[in-house]
């Protein structure tokens, strides 16, 4: 007999593709088939997924992007990517179909409903993103990483938090070291994009730091590339120890090891930093989609684990000022970890795994 097959759905950036990881892992564990469906732009994150997944890249586009060329042809590639999906569906049906968002996920979610396939979505952020939205009243099951999550009238939805990979969960509630007068590590993320201004105003706060602090610093820092010597070289002038890259492959080994993490507050960076249990101080990025960033960081900054900046009030000497707090306080350190811990789900994987099951058995 054929294991059962599920296609996830999903692509764009990190924050859609991690989760989606989390659950093809968790599948795979159950003995399911697993297909992703995404874009090139979403095939670049798929280094991490198991090789049991089966990777089937289509055609999708956004009228967000580009030209007036590129909004012409937009309903031509999403209509070219929606024939490719249903051709694969009806070769090999899936007991069901689960979107995680971004554009790329279209075409699937759409061809699911042309072929009467059941589909759920995983909205991960406090705001329904755009995607999720056009299909949030035709689907089968609604499951939400972040709770509240800001969803119509009439709209019944799973709280099943946001699933976490499992190189995050074989880390879930490492020790921590806490902050003190010896070789500390500081890590700075940007989204799987990067960010120009929370890696520069990182590498400017350096300079505000009294000498000792400086001088037991160990950062890691996301940089983009066109940023990157400069950034390498403001941590050196600060006589800092940094590593800048654009893309850290080990963030969850990273994240285990550091005193503080200072991140943007997307929904599988909040996720991960609530799992592995540490203190971070989290800069909402300000054009996120219906200031969806800030819905995130609510959870963490109302534990007090975590302290938020919003990017109008970000400077060099604020951001300093807000590590030296942390970083000279232990006690204060440990219980941000402490609440950091109490708010994660590392049993989102499974209740959602458990939701899609229970959503394909109903047909």
């Amino acid at each position: 007999m054929t294991a059962p097959l599920i296609t996830i759905a999903a692509g764009g950036t990190g924050g859609h593709m991690f989760p989606a990881q989390a659950l093809a892992e968790e599948m795979l564990r159950r003995g399911w088939r697993v297909k992703l469906s995404t874009d090139p732009r979403g095939a670049r994150y798929t280094g991490g997924f198991p090789d049991a997944v089966d990777v089937e890249v289509v055609n999708a586009s956004t009228f967000a992007r580009g030209g007036m060329k590129a909004k012409l042809l937009t309903p031509f590639q999403i209509l070219r990517g929606v024939m490719a999906a249903c051709k694969s569906m009806r070769r090999d049906r899936p007991s069901l179909v689960a979107g995680f968002g971004g554009y790329p996920a279209v075409p699937a979610m759409l061809s699911a409903g042309l072929c009467k396939i059941p589909r759920i979505i995983h909205e991960q952020n406090g705001v329904l993103g755009r995607v999720n939205g056009l299909f949030v009243k035709r689907v089968h099951a609604v499951a939400c990483g972040t709770w509240p999550t800001e969803l119509p009238d009439g709209v019944q939805a799973f709280h099943t938090g946001n699933p976490v990979r499992g190189a995050v969960l074989e880390r879930a509630g490492a020790q921590y070291i806490p902050p003190g007068d010896w070789p500390m590590s500081l890590l700075v993320i940007g989204g799987s994009q990067g960010s120009s201004i929370v890696a520069q105003t990182a590498a400017d706060a350096m300079a505000h730091l009294p000498e000792g602090m400086r001088d037991n610093l160990r950062v890691a820092c996301q940089a983009r590339e066109a940023d990157g010597l400069d950034v390498a070289e403001t941590f050196a002038r600060a006589g800092v120890d940094a590593e800048i890259e654009p893309f850290f492959k080990d963030i969850p080994d990273r994240m285990s090891e550091a005193q503080l993490i200072i991140s943007r507050s997307g929904a599988s960076s909040v996720a991960d930093i609530s799992v592995i249990g540490r203190p971070s101080i989290l800069i909402p990025f300000a054009a996120a989609t219906a200031d969806h960033q800030n819905a995130n960081a609510r959870g963490l900054a109302a534990a007090d684990a975590a302290i938020v900046i919003q990017e109008a009030a970000l400077t060099p000497e604020v951001l300093a000022d807000c590590i030296s707090k942390i970083l000279t306080s232990d006690k204060g350190a440990v219980q941000m970890a402490h609440s950091a811990l109490s708010e994660g789900k590392p049993e989102a994987v499974k209740e959602l795994a458990d939701l899609v099951e229970h959503t394909a058995q109903k047909g």
